[in-house]
């Protein structure tokens, strides 16, 4: 991944002078000085994701070779920093205040698919305790709003313990994700809805179809070409999806239109999360899109379910599997759900928007699997082809992509 450079003229203004001063005849060695420049957060794939957990990565370090020579200091890219650190000893690699590259700078492409991976897997825990809970408790408005509750309260403590610092807020940011958390509020509601309403497989197989709706906003909200073999490669993604869920499909009309409004939801939320990631880093964006959605969330179900809740929804949960289990499922649930989309957040702010929703095909494969399995229903032959044509769908996808970003360095250096 590429990064851009930010120089700040006026703060290294004094270099020239020091450059100037003699070397001292009783230095026995030379240090090597690093400074690091402040960047702000870069979205863009192609520009390379520069935010780990919350914390801002410095994309511009100023790296001072050694005095051997009288070599001036020179400004190196991340990416070349590797080479300075593998130089000979001559050229002072072995002395004590060299420049070390990170894990996180030398093995990005690792990084990225870590966040994938617990993206996906606390996705599959927290779809299989949701299910669980609407099987005795068939409530999703409330629900939802016990999901952002507890990820609220999270993300209050993180920030009164310092993980991460709160970033203030102002106005103009706030204007940008009141529609980012109105998004998240609606899509977040209405999976649910589904949830309840019909199996996993079916509400997940009416979600595959995100990959189109983002598609189509970015080309035809934001603007960006999308490339027909791109168009073509997400066919047999959605397809092999489809027919991975078809065993366990039960249509019902609730689950479909709610799924659909999930996917056009959760398409914009996506696009304007994009947006609002110029001055402030995921972590504490979503913690403040989920405060935002929490107030959102809270009206329509009291006004929706609080009735039916007071009159038999809470004692007939509590009759079936206790008080305690009850508190401690919605707790884990909630819990599992900001986590899951904290780090989809971040996973989003390190790929391409398009990227991201195919990678969320993806983890429908495996949330379908689980489900499968951990619900007791049978895999069939066509479960199985279905998961492939998927599989093979997102890496032909991949190709194509990896194939034009390549491209587009190779023209940006010539």
């Amino acid at each position: 991944m590429e990064s851009t450079i930010l120089s700040r003229t006026a703060t290294f203004g004094s270099l020239s002078n020091l450059r100037k001063l003699p070397r001292e005849s009783g230095s026995s060695c030379n240090s090597t000085n690093v400074s690091f420049v402040s960047a702000r957060p870069i979205g863009a794939v192609g520009e390379g994701g520069n935010l780990i957990w919350g914390r801002q990565l410095r994309p511009a370090l100023l790296l001072e070779s050694s005095s051997f020579g009288g070599k001036p200091r020179e400004t190196l890219k991340p990416g070349h920093v590797g080479a300075a650190a593998s130089s000979s000893p001559a050229e002072g690699s072995d002395s004590p205040g060299e420049a070390k590259v990170g894990f996180i700078q030398k093995y990005p492409a690792l990084v990225t698919g870590f966040f994938f991976f617990m993206w996906y897997f606390l996705n599959v825990i927290f779809n299989i305790i949701n299910k669980k809970i609407y099987n005795y408790f068939p409530y999703p408005y409330f629900v939802s709003v016990v999901h952002l509750f507890v990820g609220v309260v999270y993300c209050l403590v993180s920030w009164a313990v310092g993980l991460p610092k709160r970033a203030p807020i102002d106005s103009n940011l706030l204007k940008l994700l009141i529609p980012v958390a109105v998004c998240h509020a609606l899509g977040h509601v209405t999976s649910n809805v589904s949830f309840a309403a019909v199996a996993v497989s079916f509400t997940h197989t009416i979600k595959a179809l995100e990959p189109f709706f983002n598609a189509a906003a970015s080309q035809f909200i934001l603007g960006q070409s999308i490339p027909i073999t791109l168009w073509l490669s997400l066919a047999p993604v959605v397809l092999g999806v489809s027919m991975a869920s078809l065993t366990e499909l039960s249509f019902n009309w609730t689950g479909f239109i709610s799924a659909m409004i999930s996917n056009i939801s959760f398409t914009y939320r996506s696009i304007y999360s994009k947006k609002a990631m110029t001055d402030m880093d995921s972590t504490n964006i979503y913690a403040y899109i989920s405060i935002i959605a929490l107030l959102v969330c809270i009206p329509p179900a009291i006004i929706l379910e609080g009735p039916q809740l007071l009159k038999h929804g809470f004692n007939d949960a509590i009759a079936k599997v206790g008080l305690t289990k009850f508190i401690t499922d919605l707790f884990w649930v909630g819990l599992f759900y900001h986590l899951y989309n904290q780090l989809a957040t971040n996973t989003l702010e390190r790929v391409a928007p398009l990227t991201h929703a195919v990678g969320n095909v993806l983890k429908r494969v495996f949330v379908i699997g689980f489900s499968i399995i951990i619900f007791g229903n049978k895999i069939s032959t066509q479960t199985g082809i279905g998961t492939v044509i998927a599989i093979a769908g997102v890496a032909i996808y991949s190709y194509i992509k990896a194939k034009m970003e390549e491209e587009k360095r190779q023209a940006k250096a010539a």
